[in-house]
Parts: structure tokens; C-alpha cells; sequence
């Protein structure tokens, strides 16, 4: 089995053989309310623990449990994702995620959901270290595993050294996800560089952070460490772990290392693209520069990360999804494989994923939908949706054409601006990409997906777009991909007249973009049976794809660019939607690399849309202050009509201030409660 699989996550870690390992209110014990205090458990309670396979499994399966749920795009990690330009609140309520997305917090804001404060991830710091912690533990006992069913003595060794990788890979992967948000944190080490056991102390108003370089260098070589010895499949654990879908592989190690790799070259984190923004971000003990100047070999060291696991991919391993239906529509080809990507559980194309985990969020009447489902879909729509977050205007315009393969607005110069901010109203339209921004098409008929529909008038910027652009979107006026509907709803429809399938209203949950982003929804599956939806998507957290297009922008970057051959790699992806090589789109892109680099970033904008991907590109690439900061656009969702609907406006969105990203952005806050603790800790600049 070559896929990886599934993550235990809701694993009955409290149970009786566990349960000292736990205190009342949930927290792991011994950590308290200082997350860097670390308590031996009761010894011979972990020697127990420990000793028998089968409840060292189960602690495992615990440190899976730390990983941040990148999928909920509308709280926790994934909350990036309404940060970022690729995506509106419709929203009026949720002034906690609007306060991110204005610009508008400090160090001391606190966001509160579901009546507690600190549990919507923006918050990540104590519990990663919860996790890094609870790693160390696991490491520092595991070789007490004396018996694990009938595995002889030899075959246990074996599965020992798999398990600590797995910890070492877990505990990686927790900094670098820290690291992501607050930049260079604290690593939790000894005196001899070797990341902390449990039996060391660590005094919390002495420690300050690591430099930027120094996390780098450790994320990198602990996960070294782990793809040396982790499996290459995850039946090659055992038998009786060969269930468990998305537990670390050597794969999944390599792909976060290319990741990682790929972060440390970029220039947020390697020179600031010149600007000195970090020149003066110091040490407040010792006066240590956090962050390094910029060294170009480092492209090469995240090149040399991309195409490891290339080839890996090449051997067999992992592949594209394509061609997984036959239909004369090469459209509609082009459309399953996408969609396969994110329903077909487990396919070729996912390298390390998940399955999702906040299915019942909303309550009983929605429960087992997925909350990514609920906050995207419609109201109306045959069972309530909420449409609480949209794709941008900006998204909607970011797919390419599909007859020209070209994308319909200026590579790298978008918009017009309007007092100093992106003004969507005023699109910058390339004159050869086949693009109209207004105007009609009479008896149009959606490419993909809705073949029994009937033909409808359609406005000329929803025509002619990739596969992607359907598969992904539903514009108002569009028919709902669903032959199964059972209440006779055809179109989805938004504005401000009772005879839509989701009426604009000026307050409580509606739709104030005028599109649906359906993305993770199945095609053709009644939304009246919400069951359907119960832990049956995957979240695919690094895939092939991802790869093909970081190994394309290290070959753009690198000191001796190949652009040749970083088009060979941008057109894997490109074909997989039905759209011709890029150098057939852009005649000479592969000699012009400025040109190159805007088209791979508006491919990544495009192809990983709602993955969480497209905000932490921005920061690393240092764009997020020019690309965020604009007007709340829509259409005009409050017209009484669709063509009136139809106009870009920036007065009709009722909910929160204009979005706004500043140079302090770059790098989250500390929360001003763990400072608290770490007195000498430095804290982000601007906060």
C-alpha cells in the first residue's frame, strides 16, 4: 500500500490505560499552564504505558493529534485562507476573523469561538509546544516497548526506529509550523543542540528565540533524520498499522522538507528582497540579528528538496490525477481529474493528508456535513449554507482562458488603484487573453457538469474560462452542479429579489459576492443528505502538484536560471486542466524571466485555491502588502435584478473595514499572555 493514510486523530487517547497521561481539563499532564514546564509522569505509570505496543500505538496516534487543521478555512489554521486575497467574507457577525483581515489586532487580541477564548488557532503557540513536548515524551520512552503482538524481538526493533522517526518528523513539522506564523521561535533544545528530553527543565523567563537560520537549519536536519527511517509505504509498518491512513512516510517527510527548503530561500526569509525590514529586528538580550542577508545557494538547496522527491514520484510513487474519466468533453476530463483530487480519498496525487475533522461543528441538524461545505454553499439550496466566505473577485479573475491558455488580466499588474489601494472595478485586461470584462452571451451552456441544464444568459467574464473555473466556482445565474435536485431549484442566484434560490439580505447569512465557491463539494450530490458528507473528504495537505510548481519556481529563481525547464514543470499542471504549454500562451515567457515568475504565481493562485497556500506565498514572497490591501469588492448583490447584479462595486458589502496589510503583518505577534511568561523574549517588530 503506497499511500498514506489514515490518521487516528480521534483515537480514545483518554482511555483507562492513558488516562494518567491526562489532566481533567484535557491538557497533557505536567505541562500546566506554562506550555515550556515539562513534569516526569509518574514513572512506573509510563514504564506500563510504554512497555505494551499496543498503548504506545495509542500515544502515537496522540501526537497526530496536534497538527493544525489547515482544512477549516473559517476558523483554526486554515483561517489563512479569508486572510489572504484569493477570498471575501460574507459575514456581517464575525468580527473576530474581520479584526485579522483589517489589519486591525494586537499582540492582545484574543479570539474568541464556540464561548472559549484561544481555540481558534490564531492562536497556535502553546499548543504546538504542547506537541513538541508530548514528541520528546514519546521519544524519550518508546524503546521501553518490550511485546507488540507476535512481532519477534528483531521485528520490534524495526518498528521502534519507524515510530521514533514518525515523532521526529511530528515534532519538525510542529516548528515549522510555528515558525510559518511568528517567524524565528524558540527551539527546545539542550546544551548539546539535541532537541530537549522531558527530564530537562526549562526556566521560561530565560529563553528567547532562535534566529532564523538556526530554526531553518534544525527543521531541515530533523527531518533529515526522520526520511532516513521512515517507511516508504504505510504497510511497511506492520500489519497491524497498515489502517492507518495519513501516518508520516518517507514521502510525506520529503515533502515537508521541500516545503521547508522552499521557505528558507524565499525573501521574506533570505535578504527581504533588499529592503532591510528586518535589519533592526534584534535580540533584546544579546543583540542577535534574527534574521540572515540573502544567499542564493539556497534556491539550489530547495531545488535539490523538489527534485528528490520528483523522483521518487517518477518511480512510481505518486502521480497526477488525469484522465480518470472517459468523455468525449475533454473539459469535463479536465474537470473530474480536479475534483478527484479532493474526493477520491487517498489517490496517487496525495503525498501527506488527512481526513478531515471538524464534521459536526454546526450542530446536529447539519452534523457530518464538513464545515468547509456549510460556510462555502449557498442558503436556499435545497438544505441552509452560509455562504460566509466567497471567492474574491480577485480569484474569479485569476483563472485563465481556456481556448488562449492565457489569464485574463496583465501578469503582474492586475488593477488600477484607487487611493493607494487595488481597485477590482478597474482590471487591467490583457487585450490577447480572449477576456471581456462586460457585456452578455445569449443561450450559453455551462462546459462542465451541468449538461442537463438548460442554456441560460451568462455574463461574457464567466465565459470561456478553464476547467478549474467551473469545477471551482458557481457564478450567480449559474445552474447548481446537481442532476439529483429534489426541490426543483436549477440556478443559483444571489441578488436582492425573492425569486433567487439565495435572496441577498442586509443582514444575517447570505451570499455578498455573487459566487459560490463549490470547490469541495461533490458534482452531483443532493445537498438534501447531509450524511453524505461524513468524514467522506480527505484533505490532501502536500501534493504533486505543489511540488511540480515549488521545483518550477526554484529553477525560475536559482542563481543560473532554467527557465525551459521550469516551464516543463508549470505545463504538468497547466495539462492537467486542459490548457496549452505556457510558452504556446505567452510566445518568448521562457526567455523573460519576470514574466515566468508572475505567470507561476498566478498558476499556484489558481490551482491551489483555498488550500491555505496562497497567504503564506504572499508572506514569503513579500507581496501580501501590495496584493491584500484593497476595497471590499463585489458584485452589486443588492440589485433587484441579475444583469444590474452584475457591476463591481465596493459600497454594497455591510460587514467590517477595508483589507489592510502592513509591514508588521508579515510575522504574527507572540500573545502578550505568553510573554507574560517569557520575559526575555523578543517580541515581533511592529507589535
Amino acid at each position: 500500500m503506497k499511500h498514506f493514510a489514515k490518521i487516528l486523530i480521534a483515537l480514545s487517547i483518554v482511555s483507562v490505560s492513558m488516562a494518567s497521561c491526562t489532566k481533567k481539563d484535557g491538557t497533557p499532564a505536567g505541562l500546566g499552564n506554562k506550555f515550556l514546564e515539562v513534569n516526569l509522569y509518574d514513572q512506573a505509570t509510563l514504564d506500563e504505558i510504554f512497555a505494551k505496543g499496543t498503548t504506545a500505538q495509542r500515544y502515537l496516534a496522540h501526537l497526530y493529534s496536534f497538527i493544525p487543521q489547515d482544512e477549516s478555512i473559517n476558523n483554526r489554521a486554515g483561517w489563512v485562507v479569508a486572510r489572504s486575497d484569493e477570498a471575501q467574507f460574507s459575514w456581517t457577525q464575525w468580527v473576530n476573523y474581520l479584526t485579522f483581515r483589517e489589519g486591525n489586532y494586537s499582540s492582545a487580541t484574543s479570539v474568541s469561538y464556540s464561548g472559549s477564548v484561544d481555540t481558534a488557532e490564531f492562536l497556535t503557540w502553546s499548543k504546538l509546544y504542547k506537541g513538541i513536548s508530548q514528541c520528546s515524551v514519546f521519544l524519550d520512552n518508546i524503546d521501553k516497548m518490550q511485546e507488540f503482538g507476535n512481532k519477534t524481538p528483531e521485528e520490534i526493533s524495526l518498528l521502534i526506529r519507524q515510530m521514533k522517526a514518525e515523532a521526529v518528523f511530528l515534532r519538525a513539522y510542529y516548528y515549522y509550523c510555528l515558525f510559518r506564523q511568528y517567524g524565528p521561535v524558540y527551539l527546545w533544545k539542550d546544551e548539546n543542540g539535541d532537541a530537549i528530553t522531558p527530564d530537562i527543565k526549562v526556566d521560561a523567563t530565560s529563553i528567547e528565540r532562535n534566529t532564523v537560520q538556526e530554526c531553518f537549519d534544525f527543521i531541515l536536519s530533523e527531518l533529515d533524520k526522520s526520511i532516513a527511517d521512515l517507511p516508504l509505504h504505510v504497510g511497511d509498518y506492520g500489519e497491524q498499522a497498515a489502517g492507518w491512513l495519513g501516518r508520516a512516510t518517507k514521502g510525506a517527510a520529503m515533502a515537508v522538507k521541500a516545503r521547508v527548503a522552499l521557505m528558507q530561500a524565499s525573501p521574506l526569509y533570505n535578504g527581504q528582497n533588499g529592503t532591510g525590514l528586518y535589519d533592526n529586528f534584534v535580540s533584546k538580550s544579546n543583540g542577535k540579528k534574527f534574521f540572515p542577508d540573502y544567499d542564493a545557494s539556497k534556491w539550489e538547496i530547495a531545488a535539490r528538496a523538489q527534485k528528490d522527491l520528483i523522483d521518487l514520484a517518477d518511480g512510481g510513487e505518486y502521480a497526477l490525477m488525469e484522465n480518470t474519466i472517459s468523455d468525449p468533453n475533454p473539459m469535463q476530463v479536465a474537470a473530474s481529474d480536479y475534483e478527484a483530487i479532493f474526493q477520491k480519498q487517498w489517490n496517487s496525487e496525495t503525498i501527506w493528508g488527512w481526513w478531515k475533522r471538524e464534521s459536526s461543528e454546526y450542530g446536529s441538524y447539519v452534523a457530518g456535513a464538513g464545515q468547509i461545505i456549510v460556510c462555502t454553499l449557498a442558503n436556499g439550496l435545497e438544505l441552509a449554507g452560509y455562504s460566509g466566505i466567497t471567492p474574491s473577485l480577485k480569484l474569479v479573475d485569476a483563472f485563465p482562458m481556456q481556448a488562449t491558455g492565457r489569464y485574463p488580466l496583465q501578469l503582474g499588474n492586475m488593477y488600477q488603484k484607487t487611493n493607494d489601494r487595488l481597485d477590482y472595478s478597474k482590471p487591467n485586461v490583457d487585450p490577447l487573453s480572449g477576456y471581456k470584462a462586460d457585456g452578455w452571451t445569449e443561450d450559453y451552456e455551462v462546459p462542465v457538469n451541468a449538461s442537463w441544464a438548460p442554456a441560460f444568459k451568462a455574463h461574457n467574464s464567466t465565459v470561456g474560462r478553464d476547467a478549474r473555473y467551473y469545477q471551482c466556482l458557481v457564478p450567480s445565474g449559474f445552474p447548481w452542479p446537481d442532476k439529483n435536485r429534489t426541490n426543483g431549484t436549477i440556478f443559483f442566484s444571489c441578488y436582492n429579489s425573492a425569486s433567487c434560490s439565495s435572496p441577498w439580505v442586509s443582514t444575517g447569512d447570505a451570499n455578498r459576492v455573487g459566487y459560490i465557491w463549490r470547490k469541495w463539494y461533490p458534482t452531483d450530490r443532493p445537498l438534501n443528505d447531509w450524511s453524505a458528507y461524513q468524514m467522506q473528504v480527505v484533505y490532501p495537505s502536500i501534493r504533486l502538484a505543489e511540488i511540480y510548481l515549488n521545483y518550477a519556481e526554484c529553477l525560475i529563481e536559482q542563481s543560473a536560471p532554467d527557465l525551459a525547464g521550469a516551464c516543463v514543470y508549470i505545463n504538468k499542471v497547466r495539462h492537467r486542466a486542459g490548457l496549452n504549454n505556457i510558452e504556446a500562451a505567452y510566445p518568448g515567457i521562457d526567455g523573460d524571466r519576470n514574466l515566468l515568475r508572475e505567470a507561476l504565481r498566478m498558476e499556484r493562485m489558481v490551482e491551489f485555491n483555498g488550500e491555505t497556500l496562497r497567504h503564506y506565498d504572499c508572506v514569503r514572497w513579500m507581496t501580501a502588502k501590495e496584493e491584500y490591501t484593497t476595497y471590499n469588492w463585489t458584485l452589486k448583490c443588492s440589485a433587484p435584478t441579475l444583469e444590474e447584479q452584475y457591476q463591481r462595486v465596493n459600497d454594497d458589502y455591510v460587514g467590517g473595514g477595508n483589507p489592510t496589510f502592513t509591514d508588521r503583518d508579515y510575522l504574527f505577534p507572540i500573545y502578550s499572555q505568553h510573554l507574560a511568561e517569557m520575559t526575555n523574549m523578543t517580541q515581533n517588530p511592529g507589535f
